[in-house]
């Protein structure tokens, strides 16, 4: 992988509505719940004012084909937790990022892009940071992509 492929971001912080799933597939249950309470506030599909970040929690572990998974919609002051959806606080942090393109039904590239950025970070300057990792959505219309992830690996200097 190549330097160009690593982007230095620094994310500010952000006050986010979180949702989450648990089970063989806690993405779907997730992403159901955040869209099913998101878009009457028409905070949907809104990636530049409310960008979404999701993240396993916890993750996978062996011997169980269940494990949770959480996401993260970028929200403003006025808006209130409801339900199952709760109100956080993130203090933000620095990040090496990878774009991820996931070819339709190639599920399994995900956890490969995500290896090779940690690779990246072994040859480095940075370490590890402490605060989340977390994959951001991008707007996509590629043929044959189901979807697209920025991968945020955390970093400290």
């Amino acid at each position: 992988m190549s330097k160009n492929d690593v982007r230095i971001v620094e994310l500010e912080p952000m006050r986010v509505a979180s949702v989450w799933g648990f089970g063989p597939s806690p993405e779907n249950e997730a992403w159901g719940k955040l869209e099913a309470w998101a878009k009457p506030k028409g905070l949907y599909n809104d990636f530049e004012n409310h960008p979404i970040f999701g993240f396993n929690n916890p993750n996978p572990s062996a011997g169980s084909p269940n494990y949770g998974y959480e996401v993260w919609l970028k929200v403003g002051p006025e808006t209130l937790p409801e339900g199952d959806t709760r109100i956080e606080e993130f203090e933000g942090g620095l990040y090496a990022v990878k774009r991820c393109e996931v070819p339709k039904g190639q599920f399994e590239v995900i956890g490969e892009k995500w290896q090779e950025l940690v690779t990246w970070l072994e040859d480095s300057k940075y370490k590890h940071g402490t605060h989340q990792w977390l994959e951001k959505s991008i707007a996509t219309d590629l043929p044959d992509v189901e979807f697209v992830l920025d991968l945020y690996l955390p970093i400290a200097e």
